[in-house]
């Protein structure tokens, strides 16, 4: 079964773990499909300076047209031949990524004030998060110390790039 053709109501537990559902922890759902990437930036950051009492925390699951996301530490150098694709600069940390069909892309948006979270325990969670739904699919992840992410047999198949404002 393919990643980006993933239901949540299929997945089996591996290995006897517990499988919780979004809904569970207060976390509401949206699967949007193929998306521009800079009309989606947009809404999340819309979302981000108009936070409203009340508003339930979301992910977004998705995928977008192809597209580089140079990250404030990114640098035009970094990307060598980006051809016909669009590059766009963007608030959050972290370098230059590519995204592009059949990569799922998950965006978190929470009130990490209310759920009294720090960075580093949101980083935590959603790498712990990673390597539970890959071990539905028996593939074993593993975080790093030295690296954010998830691996796999030494290889990234999770990436992390986060912005928190008045987090």
């Amino acid at each position: 079964m393919r990643l980006d053709a993933y239901k949540w109501e299929q997945a089996k537990p591996a290995a006897g773990l517990p499988l919780t559902r979004p809904s569970e922890i207060g976390l509401k759902v949206r699967r949007l499909g193929l998306q521009d990437y800079v009309p989606l930036w947009q809404a999340m950051r819309y979302l981000a300076e108009h936070p409203r009492q009340g508003r339930d925390d979301e992910i977004w699951m998705l995928s977008h047209k192809p597209v580089f996301t140079q990250g404030q530490a990114g640098r035009s150098e970094h990307i060598l031949d980006a051809g016909d694709i669009p590059i766009v600069h963007i608030d959050r940390g972290g370098q230059v990524t590519y995204h592009g069909p059949g990569q799922l892309v998950g965006y978190l948006l929470i009130d990490v004030k209310r759920r009294k979270m720090g960075v580093r325990e949101l980083v935590d969670l959603i790498e712990e998060a990673i390597v539970e739904a890959l071990a539905t699919f028996d593939i074993r992840g593993e975080r790093r110390a030295d690296a954010p992410g998830v691996y796999v047999n030494g290889a990234k198949i999770a990436a992390l790039g986060l912005r928190i404002k008045n987090g």
